[in-house]
């Protein structure tokens, strides 16, 4: 432990006196010096996903001094930036979500920045929404999305409704840096905020609004009031409750089966620890309804409901989870398909995906004639391609957006992912399916059938603590440094490193510039349409490395996967 790390410790002892979490916290790791290092060996770093950290006491932890003194930066930038500002500001079911919420609004205000900030916990796509519909400057999301319970966040979003770029990030956190943490801070109480009009409530009108935008984005409406469509939905306690179930009854569904233990907000998620809906785990309670329900589909949206997953029921009655590529994939098609059939398809339509999804939407929009643009990893990537198109008046081009990770987007009334709207499209989508005699799984096994088989597994390798960040450091200094020319057997066709922006090709020696951002990011191509990409998480402590294998059959595909999945694991295990 450093000395600067005792005397923030010290000043945090005398400072921190407004919340008895962390003065309780502060007084239990008084002389551990490996906890007091934890918590103060760096600020958390804010950057295009804003912040997000454990919940405690310190500079390296999410609490109300670290987003006053956040805050108090991003009011410093708008106010050097914007005449008049204002901020739009919603948050989910964490841990002191609400709390950091209303913290937020009281420094805006404080530096006379009005501040709108809906009246309840509410989706990432509904914040969104609101700082397009209420012509604000930005937008703060309070949130971790799917993360464990003792992670919290906080999310900055520019007056396009997209998440912050780098350049802003950085300018607002060497802002940050400069600011006292504890007299540094303009703020004033929120009550008085409301009585002066400078803190507003957002109107009920604009949820509404809203969920007019979703069900516009229906490609075929009648189809859930017009079926005895069952659905179990279970919003993993987070703040998809009340827009999910809106959108169900607005859109005729009758019959929806809440899974009790997970329907109302809890930020320690009790019954499942981890709330993703990527995870089986997060789904158990569902799935145990389905066997008394039976519905036509499982659907879970996470805290924030800005991505969700599903379970379908197979021929045997068994319930199957399909993955966030496999979603992607039918909803491409499902849109695609009958949009051209209904004539509704618009003219030069485009799809966006991230790079590390499933290369087989490329043969879908193909076949549809469909541009599709590839961006890094991230939604806001996805979001600024669409306000390229609306600067030109032709955001109706855009039909479909989604990553790998359970996110989708479908219009151009938000700009970031929205599960309320993928709910409703996949809902719809089964019930068209079932009216055809066919079920989900049909629909995806016909996918495979017309573009062949495609296999996509997501590995995930964690790194916790302050050693954690120098083990990934490592890892891809070694990757960099003496790149494999073979993974399990398959030849590396091209090399591709998103940081330096080079695209390698291996036989002849050619180089071209990837058009892309600088990232963190190394792509392997390989034979056979096969692929391994690695990536260190830009909101997590952890690795990912993403896999794309082929086979004449899936059983073939799973004995590539095995292989290659064997083979490259040498080089994460440092």
């Amino acid at each position: 432990m450093s000395k600067l790390e005792l005397e923030l410790y010290d000043l945090w002892n005398k400072n921190a006196t407004e919340d008895d979490d962390l003065i309780k916290e502060l007084e239990e790791i008084k002389g551990n010096q490996k906890e007091i290092k934890e918590r103060f060996y760096q600020d958390l770093a804010f950057g295009t996903a804003g912040l997000r950290g454990v919940l405690g006491a310190g500079t390296n932890r999410m609490n109300i001094y670290m987003i006053r003194k956040t805050t108090q930066a991003f009011a410093n930038y708008l106010n050097n930036n914007h005449k008049n500002p204002s901020v739009a500001i919603s948050y989910d079911s964490r841990i002191k979500s609400n709390i950091f919420a209303k913290e937020a609004a009281c420094v805006l205000a404080g530096n006379n920045i009005k501040a709108y900030i809906y009246k309840q916990l509410m989706p990432v796509p509904c914040l969104s929404y609101a700082v397009r519909y209420l012509k604000c400057d930005a937008g703060i999301m309070v949130t971790a999305s799917h993360n464990p319970a003792k992670y919290n966040g906080y999310k900055v979003y520019g007056n396009d409704g997209c998440q912050l770029t780098e350049s802003s990030a950085d300018k607002i956190y060497e802002i940050s840096s400069k600011i006292d943490t504890f007299h540094g801070i303009k703020k004033i109480n929120f009550q008085d905020g409301l009585k002066k009009g400078i803190i507003n409530y957002i109107s009920d009108e604009v949820e509404q609004k809203y969920l007019d935008c979703v069900k516009a984005c229906s490609v075929h409406p009648e189809i859930l009031s017009e079926s005895d469509f069952k659905v179990v939905y279970t919003p993993l306690n987070g703040a998809g409750n009340k827009p999910v179930r809106k959108m169900f009854s607005q859109m005729g569904v009758k019959s929806v089966y809440i899974v009790k233990e997970q329907e109302n907000p809890d930020g320690n998620f009790p019954t499942c620890p981890t709330p993703n809906p990527e995870i089986r785990e997060a789904l158990t309670l569902g799935l145990r309804d389905c066997e008394t329900i039976k519905p036509d589909i499982l659907v879970a949206t996470d805290p924030d409901c800005d991505r969700m997953g599903i379970a379908v029921p197979d021929k045997e009655g068994n319930y199957v989870l399909i993955t966030g590529n496999e979603i992607g994939a039918l909803l491409l098609e499902y849109i695609c398909s009958e949009r051209l059939a209904l004539g509704t398809l618009p003219k030069k339509p485009i799809a966006v995906k991230t790079i590390v999804s499933s290369d087989i939407v490329r043969k879908i929009a193909d076949n549809y004639g469909v541009e599709l643009i590839n961006v890094l990893t991230g939604f806001k990537y996805i979001g600024e391609q669409i306000a390229i198109l609306e600067k030109k008046g032709e955001e109706n081009r855009f039909i479909l957006g989604f990553e790998e990770s359970y996110g989708y987007l479908m219009g151009s009334y938000v700009r970031d992912k929205d599960a309320v709207v993928a709910t409703m499209l996949i809902c719809e989508m089964t019930a068209f399916y079932r009216k055809q005699g066919k079920s989900l799984l049909d629909a995806l096994n016909d996918i495979y059938v017309k573009y062949g088989t495609y296999l996509n597994i997501v590995d995930s390798y964690v790194f916790e603590g302050m050693e954690g960040m120098d083990k990934m450091k490592k890892l891809m200094s070694n990757i960099r440094s003496k790149f494999p020319k073979m993974i399990g057997g398959k030849k590396v066709i091209k090399y591709l490193d998103y940081l330096s922006s080079e695209n390698l090709d291996i036989d002849n020696g050619n180089k071209t510039k990837i058009s892309l951002p600088k990232s963190n990011v190394i792509e392997f191509r390989l034979e056979d349409n096969m692929s391994v990409i690695i990536r260190p998480s830009g909101t997590e402590p952890k690795i990912k490395v993403y896999y794309t294998l082929t086979g004449d059959t899936f059983k073939k595909a799973k004995e590539n996967e095995n292989i290659i999945k064997n083979d490259f694991k040498k080089y994460i295990e440092i």
